[in-house]
């Protein structure tokens, strides 16, 4: 178990420091388990038993969210619009935030957002939520970034997208109203590893880096042994198998499960790196690997607030319209990021 000092928030927004002995997901939050029995009703399934296409097409909780809201569009008061950025081989898909209502002189505060999925999953489309939310409550330019994905691309083709998409944003970023010198990284799952990444290739080149890293529920190790793994074998929709699945699809030969860029929670470089904000949810097989990975960062000397949620699972972040936890998740980062940004 990590050594990090390590909040959990508990019912009622309050925090908990103590577990119980039943498996995470037979705890959870009203609010979560109806949204994961909506998903349920709409066809959603064990994500390990499909076949790549199927499981891009399965239901989403983003979905099952908007099931139950009816379809009703909370735009936030943020603009957006579509974007192609140019990427190693390819145009990259982008979505650009841009915060309507607040007034803010002179140039804005960026965020660059990757996606979650297991490096296999997930679109700019169906992760419209977190980024909208994040332009929203930091008064920052956005730009979503989406990445090429196995096991059409293999790994580490996510990886070279991500920091050409970062090295976009800082080069364009007066263009699109923003401050390059105030500029963070938000990642889900495994876009979470891209984002520690791009921090350590831009520190490794000498080039600019983010004021902060976001990391929400990310991917940060390819052990399938630890805690969570065990807690959450058979968690819905988001199981250990659905980890073991991904990187099965991921990876050429077993040995890429080892490079550091995949096992970031066992590095031992991770001192210059910037702030970061660790959100973990309690029923989540990755839960330990952003444990591991906040208590490796914070040996290093990087300033570190971490948070578990208990009663949510893997994917609640965006969920803010229905699930509590959600709302004081992104109320945590939001405060983090604005001072970050000097705000």
């Amino acid at each position: 178990m990590s050594s990090v000092e390590v909040r959990r928030f508990a019912e009622n927004g309050g925090p908990h420091a103590g577990g119980a002995s039943e498996a995470p997901a037979e705890r959870l939050d009203a609010d979560m388990a109806h949204v994961l029995s909506v998903l349920r009703s709409m066809g959603g399934k064990r994500i390990d038993e499909c076949r790549s296409p199927e499981a891009r097409a399965l239901p989403t909780l983003d979905m099952a969210l908007r099931r139950i809201l009816r379809d009703s569009v909370d735009d936030m008061s943020v603009g957006m619009e579509m974007r192609l950025i140019p990427g190693p081989t390819g145009d990259i898909r982008a979505r650009i935030y841009l915060p309507q209502n607040d007034i803010i002189a002179g140039l804005r505060p960026m965020i660059l957002f990757l996606h979650g999925g297991g490096f296999v999953l997930g679109d700019v489309d169906q992760y419209d939520a977190s980024p909208r939310a994040l332009a929203a409550r930091t008064g920052a330019v956005v730009v979503s970034a989406h990445y090429r994905q196995a096991p059409e691309h293999r790994f580490p083709a996510a990886h070279e997208d991500a920091y050409a998409a970062w090295t976009w944003l800082v080069e364009h970023a007066e263009s699109l109203g923003g401050d390059a010198k105030r500029a963070a990284i938000v990642g889900e799952g495994s876009g979470g590893n891209l984002a520690v990444n791009i921090a350590i290739r831009a520190r490794a080149e000498d080039k600019p880096g983010p004021v902060h890293l976001g990391l929400v529920t990310p991917m940060a190790a390819m052990l399938f042994d630890l805690p969570s793994h065990l807690q959450n074998m058979d968690t819905f929709p988001y199981s250990t198998a659905t980890l073991e699945w991904a990187a099965r699809k991921l990876f050429r030969k077993k040995d890429d499960a080892h490079d550091a860029r995949m096992n970031i929670a066992g590095r031992a470089d991770l001192d210059g790196l910037p702030p970061a904000t660790v959100i973990l949810a309690e029923a989540d097989p990755l839960r330990s690997e952003g444990e591991a990975l906040a208590d490796a960062m914070r040996r290093s000397g990087v300033w570190v607030d971490v948070t578990v949620y208990e009663g949510v699972t893997h994917g609640f972040f965006g969920l803010y319209r229905i699930v509590n936890k959600a709302m004081f998740a992104q109320g945590q980062l939001a405060r983090n990021l604005v001072a970050a940004f000097g705000g």
